[in-house]
C-alpha cells in the first residue's frame, strides 16, 4: 500500500481522484485549507505542510485557484516534497497553456516549469476543460435575458471522472514526464453547447455571438486550447447534462 497525498482533494477533480486511489487500496491524505487532519494553506506552507508530506511516496497536485497565482503554493509544496524525499509528483494542467496568453493559463504553465525543474520524479497531464466548467459558465451567462457568447470560439469539454481515472493510474505508476493529452470526445462550437444547455434546463434565451478583442481571445478562436488528435474522452456534454438532471431530480425528491 502506498501513501499518496492529493492537494485540492475536496475539489471538483481531487475528490474523484481520492475515491479511485482509496478503491485501489492506497492510504490517501486529503490536503486542503479546511480538511482535517491535513488542513494546510499551500500559500503559507510551514510545519503543517511538512507533517502532511511526511512519509508520502506520491503527490497528486490538483489544488489551483481560478484567479491564478499558483506558483508560490507550488514552490512551497515542492520544497516540502524535497525535504520529505517524495518520489513522484503528478500535476494536472490544461491543454494550450503554452499557446493561449490567458493569465490563468500562464500561471499553469509556470507551475509546469516548476515541476519539471524540481528535481523530483514528475508526471504532467494536460486535459481540456471539464463539462462542469462549461455548465457553470453557461449557467452564469444565461441569467441575463440574452446569452452572450464569444464569437467563433469552440471547446472540447471532457468528463472529470475520466480525468480522475487517468490521474489515479498515473499516480500508481512510475514518473512518466509529460504524458499524452486528454481531450473530450467532441470539438463543439460554444453556440451548440449553449443550445444543448438551454434545452436541458428548459430555458429560453436569445443567443448572440460577440467578437472580442485581445491576444487571448485570438488564441482561443484559433483553437489553441483544443486537442482534436487526442479526443480520448467518452462522455459527451449531453451525457453530462442528462446525469446532472438525474442528480438534481434525486436531490429534489
Amino acid at each position: 500500500m502506498t501513501t499518496i497525498l492529493v492537494t485540492g482533494g475536496t475539489g471538483t477533480l481531487g475528490r474523484h481522484v481520492c475515491e479511485r486511489l482509496r478503491s485501489a487500496g492506497h492510504e490517501v491524505r486529503v490536503l486542503s485549507r479546511h480538511s482535517q487532519p491535513y488542513a494546510v494553506d499551500l500559500r503559507e506552507g510551514g510545519p503543517a505542510l511538512d507533517r502532511a508530506v511526511a512519509d508520502v511516496e506520491t503527490i497528486v497536485h490538483c489544488a489551483t485557484s481560478p484567479r491564478g497565482g499558483d506558483e508560490q503554493p507550488t514552490r512551497n509544496l515542492i520544497a516540502a516534497a524535497q525535504r520529505a524525499g517524495v518520489a513522484h509528483l503528478v500535476y494536472i494542467s490544461i491543454v494550450g497553456v503554452d499557446r493561449v496568453p490567458f493569465p490563468y493559463y500562464r500561471s499553469k504553465l509556470a507551475v509546469e516549469r516548476l515541476v519539471e525543474d524540481s528535481g523530483l520524479g514528475w508526471t504532467i497531464l494536460r486535459t481540456t476543460q471539464f463539462h462542469d466548467l462549461v455548465f457553470r459558465l453557461l449557467q452564469a451567462l444565461s441569467k441575463a435575458p440574452v446569452l452572450l457568447l464569444p464569437a467563433r470560439v469552440k471547446d472540447q469539454p471532457i468528463e472529470v471522472t475520466e480525468v480522475a481515472e487517468r490521474l489515479a493510474e498515473l499516480a500508481q505508476g512510475a514518473p512518466a514526464g509529460r504524458v499524452g493529452e486528454m481531450g473530450g470526445p467532441e470539438v463543439r462550437t460554444f453556440e451548440s453547447l449553449a443550445e444543448s444547455y438551454l434545452r436541458a434546463t428548459g430555458r429560453r434565451r436569445a443567443v448572440v455571438k460577440v467578437p472580442l478583442a485581445g491576444q487571448a481571445y485570438q488564441a482561443f478562436r484559433a483553437g489553441g486550447h483544443l486537442t482534436p488528435d487526442h479526443a480520448v474522452g467518452k462522455r459527451t456534454f449531453e451525457d453530462y447534462l442528462a446525469e446532472h438532471a438525474r442528480r438534481s431530480g434525486r436531490r429534489k425528491g
